[in-house]
Parts: structure tokens; C-alpha cells; sequence
């Protein structure tokens, strides 16, 4: 780890290392200037000779990024967890052009925990609660009990009213999100989403999902003609300029319940925040 950061792997195809390097990324400064690492950290360079399927480990040059000016509180922090309430507009861990501005590596950086890894997601534009774990030992306990939708998530969403329509409502579907377009799609065959809708009035709803696919909540918002307001890819993409942190999507992650899957101990964690 390094100033929050893990290194990239990359997997090489043979040969004098440096010679690869300019082959592949045009460049073999990295290997010159001793930023190429073995799998035991002994530093690589330009006489390295490596066999096919070899591993080497560098340190990715950063994007540069629009800084995210908002502030990432804590809710809750012991041994084995640490709570945070994460603000609109910031990724939960490094992707694409958001690296530093992700609330995994400030809080790397803040709270010194270097295997600090979060045990599920929430995307960029939605803000609320989001669970970290503190050490590798309890890592895949946590993931695991996120990954086997044994945690009760809540939200509230702001978005427009049709009096025609009765709640509550559990909409369910199939979901798919490739890696190269924006948007999910619904798509025909056995759902594997579902989100029970209920309207508190005045256009706030509650949205409780049993699953967690990728823009769930979004998706199938939009997808009874109730697009969550401030969204710009549901229904349709919208240009947003790059630093415009004037139109937060109005969807908040309330609430997580769980029975500690360290303890059995049940436990609740709730966002300050309002939507």
C-alpha cells in the first residue's frame, strides 16, 4: 500500500521486461526508474528477464480529478468495522478516472487503516450509509453476509407523484449492466431483482431491496414512470459537466440491519442525512 493506494498487477508475457513494457504501454519508464515490483517486492529493471505468466506489481500514475468537496463523517468505528455516512457524488472505491476521490482511499489516508476494504457498495451519485471493514481477518465474513442479502438496506428516494398509481409495490425483474454501457437494461427471463416501493407522501418514498444489482433502484424507479429526481442516466443519459455538484441524485442509503456476523450481535446504523 502506498498513501492509500494498493499497486496494479500485471500478468507479462516473457521476455526482457523493459522490451515488453514499450510494447505494450509504449513505455519502459516505469521499469527504468525501479517502480516495477516482483511478487516479493524486490524492485525490477531493465535487465529483468521474466518467464510467460510471470506477475509484476507498479504504482498506477493518478488521473488527475475534480476534487469531491464534501465531507465523508464516520458514523461508527471499533476493531473490526467503520461506519461512514458518504456524501453524493463520491465513488466508494478507486474506478476509472476517480481514484483519490473515493471514500476507500480518503479514508485509508485519514484513519491509517491500510486494509481497510468496504463489504459492499454504493454508487457515486447515491449518498448514505456505507460499511468498511477494518482488517483482512473479518473481510470476507462481512462481504459475505452483504453477498447472501442477509443485511436489511433502506432508502429514501425523492421523485415525482402519479395519483394513479397504489402503494406499496415490489417490482421484480432481470437486471443487466454490461461494463461498457451506462446504463442497466431490463431484460426478459427469471428476475433476479426485486424492490418493495412504498410512498410516504409528498413524493418521498421508501424503496427496501432484497437484492443488489447494479442501478437497481434507479432502474426500477424509472421503470414505472417515477425516475428519481436528480438522476442523469434514468430514463435518459444527461450531459453533466465534469466538477457540477449542483444537482445530487435524491436517493439516500438510510438505514443497514444486520446480526454481526463476528458477535451475532444484531446491529443498526442510520445516515444524519436527509433527502
Amino acid at each position: 500500500m502506498r498513501d492509500g493506494l494498493g499497486p496494479a498487477r500485471v500478468r507479462v508475457h516473457g521476455g526482457l521486461l523493459v522490451d515488453e513494457f514499450e510494447r505494450r504501454f509504449s513505455s519502459g519508464a516505469k521499469v527504468r526508474a525501479g517502480e516495477v515490483f516482483s511478487v516479493g517486492g524486490e524492485v525490477l529493471d531493465e535487465t529483468t528477464v521474466l518467464p510467460a505468466g510471470a506477475f509484476v506489481y507498479l504504482y498506477r500514475d493518478l488521473p488527475d480529478e475534480v476534487e469531491v468537496p464534501f465531507d465523508l463523517p464516520i458514523l461508527h468505528r471499533d476493531d473490526d468495522v467503520v461506519v461512514v455516512d458518504k456524501p453524493h457524488f463520491l465513488a466508494t472505491m478507486p474506478r476509472g478516472a476517480h481514484v483519490v476521490q473515493t471514500a476507500l482511499v480518503r479514508l485509508r489516508r485519514s484513519l491509517d487503516l491500510p486494509e481497510l476494504s468496504p463489504a459492499h457498495r454504493l454508487d457515486r451519485l447515491t449518498a448514505g450509509v456505507l460499511l468498511f471493514t477494518a482488517r483482512r481477518e473479518v473481510r470476507g465474513a462481512y462481504q459475505t453476509m452483504f453477498a447472501r442479502g442477509e443485511v436489511r438496506k433502506t432508502y429514501l428516494a425523492r421523485a415525482g407523484v402519479d395519483p394513479a398509481r397504489e402503494f406499496p409495490i415490489t417490482l421484480r425483474s432481470r437486471i443487466r449492466k454490461e461494463r461498457s454501457i451506462l446504463q442497466a437494461f431490463e431484460e426478459s427471463g427469471e428476475p433476479n431483482a426485486e424492490t418493495r416501493v412504498e410512498h410516504l407522501g409528498d413524493g418521498l418514498y421508501r424503496l427496501t431491496p432484497t437484492t443488489g444489482r447494479t442501478h437497481q433502484l434507479r432502474l426500477h424507479m424509472a421503470s414505472i414512470g417515477l425516475p428519481i429526481n436528480g438522476d442523469p442516466l434514468y430514463p435518459d443519459v444527461a450531459d453533466v459537466e465534469v466538477g457540477d455538484f449542483s444537482r445530487p441524485l435524491r436517493l439516500l442509503a438510510q438505514r443497514l440491519e444486520f446480526r454481526d456476523p463476528t458477535t451475532g450481535e444484531p446491529r443498526a446504523f442510520t445516515t444524519s442525512r436527509s433527502i
